[in-house]
């Protein structure tokens, strides 16, 4: 049987409001969060508050919304509790420019789910793996690093970058240059690849959360869900195989130059001597993955969505290597924007540095009813890996296999009968109850407890 493991996703948005008379935006950032915030407040809830479906809602710093999602066992219930931030964001958004249409103000609010503004400050999409606690940990994790480096051929959002030159080019990331170090335990000081601070959110005895900070935020289903098929990688990990033994010599170096050459052939110097190329790494990385499968037996009981993400894997490595992106413009992001961008210029005649494109780009992102993810999925453009109605429906439940059960029900039977409470990723405590204590929910993957059910029995007497 396959190891199981949470997993999770942070997601900084973008935010601004636009006029809508052009010109100077009648609010500035902060101002723009409080409106879209009004009516969370207004609720009872703060800006930093979890959900009843078990997610995180929060207002980062720089006025950046935050949604992190439930715990998840599974890539299909990760891409569409990912999926509903957006709907939420969306609705929120939707709410606030109702309200400033009704006080005359002209502009409205948009949110963008990427990872750079137009002066070029980033914000992140962060991916976290429970592992099993090892004294190795940071070792194994490195054999990881050229996978993470490289992954932009294959999961990247795509992005019109301005070099120092004045010349703008496509791009496979918008993360890539962004990025300043490979492993560290720091986050905003040095942003690294992989972050390796210990908050492991669960039993520390037991387990490690393996905090992965260099991928891009996905529009496209199937890319969000190839993107967190890197747990896979962790089971060869874990299981003790070796990873290829591919060493770059500047990992920092090597991600802005993969970025950079979309034809995948990008000289990435080893440590040593020698180069290798994305497209090399990737596969490299596949086939380590396809033979521990078969050679453990795991091939046999693959869900039909990850049989469907290994072959995407692939078709995405061989589109690359071979120039032909057609097969992959629905599903992967980074060739959808792209198949979008050549199909504007062909028309306009406009070049990539043209301003029409940027605004493309923005409107590629943007979640809110001004976006085009809605239209360019129901014309085919745009492909999905979830069924019909699945992110509304985690919309508003928790996954009912891990830890956000409990956590996302509790908060909805305290919110229905007006009691107060704190909770957190570990913690469920009702305030001002006698006989109530913190229940500490160690287990990420138990979604039952006694304890937690003699709290919710306190909210009926």
């Amino acid at each position: 049987m396959i190891p199981q493991r949470v997993m999770g996703i942070e997601t900084e948005y973008g935010l601004m409001c636009a006029s809508t008379e052009g010109g100077t935006p009648p609010l500035d950032p902060e101002e723009t969060a409080a409106e879209l915030f009004r009516a969370v407040l207004e609720s009872g809830l703060s800006t930093n508050a979890f959900l009843a479906n078990g997610a995180r809602l929060y207002l980062d710093v720089g006025a950046h919304p935050e949604y992190a999602t439930a715990e998840c066992r599974t890539v299909a219930d990760l891409v569409a509790h990912d999926r509903a931030g957006e709907l939420l964001f969306a609705g929120m958004a939707a709410e606030a420019n109702e309200r400033l249409a009704a006080r005359g103000v002209p502009g409205r609010i948009h949110l963008f789910k990427n990872n750079l503004d137009a002066a070029g400050n980033s914000y992140g999409c962060h991916e976290n793996y429970l592992v099993r606690r090892r004294p190795d940990y940071r070792a194994r994790i490195s054999t990881m690093l050229p996978f993470f480096v490289t992954r932009q051929i294959v999961a990247g959002a795509g992005c019109l970058r301005r070099g120092e030159d004045g010349v703008t080019r496509f791009a496979f990331s918008q993360r890539a240059d962004q990025m300043w170090d490979a492993i560290s335990s720091a986050s905003t000081r040095s942003r690294p690849m992989i972050n390796t601070r210990d908050e492991p959110h669960g039993d520390p005895e037991l387990y490690r959360r393996m905090h992965v900070i260099v991928g891009d935020s996905n529009v496209a289903e199937p890319a969000t869900a190839l993107k967190v098929a890197a747990e896979a990688l962790l089971v060869l990990v874990e299981d003790g195989a070796v990873l290829p033994g591919i060493r770059l010599a500047d990992p920092v170096e090597a991600i802005r130059a993969a970025s950079l050459d979309l034809t995948g052939r990008a000289p990435l110097a080893l440590q040593g001597g020698g180069v290798t190329t994305p497209v090399d790494v990737q596969r490299r990385m596949l086939e380590a993955v396809l033979a521990h499968y078969d050679a453990r037996g795991y091939a046999a009981d693959l869900p039909e969505g990850t049989r469907y993400l290994f072959d995407l894997w692939g078709r995405a490595i061989d589109a690359v290597a071979s120039g032909d992106h057609a097969g992959i413009a629905t599903e992967i992001d980074w060739a959808a924007k792209l198949a979008l961008v050549e199909r504007y210029m062909r028309r306009s005649g406009a070049e990539l540095g043209d301003p029409r494109l940027a605004r493309l780009d923005l409107a590629y992102h943007d979640v809110t009813d001004a976006g085009l993810r809605a239209s360019m999925e129901s014309a085919g453009l745009l492909r999905t890996f979830t069924g019909p109605g699945a992110a509304e429906r985690a919309s508003a439940r928790p996954p009912q296999n891990t830890r956000a059960k409990l956590r996302g029900e509790f908060v909805a039977k305290a919110r229905r009968l007006r009691f107060d409470y704190a909770v957190d990723w570990t913690n469920l405590r009702l305030l001002e109850v006698e006989g109530t204590r913190t229940v500490v929910l160690k287990d990420p993957f138990s979604s039952a407890d006694e304890r937690v059910d003699a709290l919710m029995d306190k909210m009926e007497r």
